[in-house]
């Protein structure tokens, strides 16, 4: 790391266990009530920012980072997108934090009963030609972690394919990110970069980190 960038500042595995933390405080529902949001702390912000961790996560309404982490302003760098995917926007988005901010912790966050998840299997069993070319492009993007599991076991039930095809989608965003880009590649073998990729479950508000967690 060169003089001028910034230096972590917030190891990964204690920003992971920061993360499981807030997530059990709000299963427990004992949030924090003052989430950093007063004027003091806005004004602060001002000057500039020190997330302690990295969010790709899908744009669900039901899964607000901040809320499910109990955390406040300037904790969370997130990005949100449809199924939580990885095209170049999402990846230059981490490399802008990773390298700017000194954050050493990229969760990709998916969750239960993800509908992103649910078109694509849809699509893949029985194609929408009405759906746009924006909305294609993300089922595109989701597609090829799935299609290995139709083909495996055609008989399974659909519950469990969705269950089974939403952590497949986890993955292999978790591994774009950590594989198909140079920078972020770096940081994870040279500077402690550490991807990770979790499912929270909408049934219980629980986030079950299981993908790239460090020993």
């Amino acid at each position: 790391m060169s003089p001028t960038e910034p230096h972590p500042i917030y190891p990964a595995r204690n920003a992971l266990e920061r993360l499981r933390e807030g997530n059990l405080h709000f299963v427990a529902d004992r949030s924090n009530p003052d989430s950093g949001a007063g004027r003091k702390h806005r004004t602060e912000l001002v000057e500039g920012q020190e997330p302690f961790a990295i969010i790709l996560g899908c744009s669900d309404s039901r899964v607000p980072a901040e809320i499910v982490f109990d955390q406040g302003l300037g904790d969370l760098f997130v990005i949100r997108v449809a199924g939580n995917i990885v095209a170049p926007s999402q990846v230059g988005s981490v490399e802008f934090a990773a390298t700017q901010f000194g954050t050493r912790l990229v969760v990709v966050l998916g969750h239960s009963q993800c509908g992103a998840v649910d078109a694509t299997l849809q699509d893949m069993q029985q194609p929408a030609a009405e759906r746009s070319r924006n909305l294609r492009s993300i089922v595109d993007r989701i597609r090829p972690s799935v299609e290995s599991l139709l083909q495996a076991d055609k008989a399974i039930d659909r519950a469990e394919l969705l269950r089974r095809a939403v952590r497949a989608n986890i993955v292999v965003s978790a591994r774009h990110l950590r594989q198909g880009s140079e920078v972020l590649t770096d940081l994870v073998e040279n500077d402690g970069l550490v991807v990770v990729g979790a499912e929270y479950a909408l049934e219980t508000g629980l986030v079950d980190f299981f993908d790239g967690v460090p020993d």
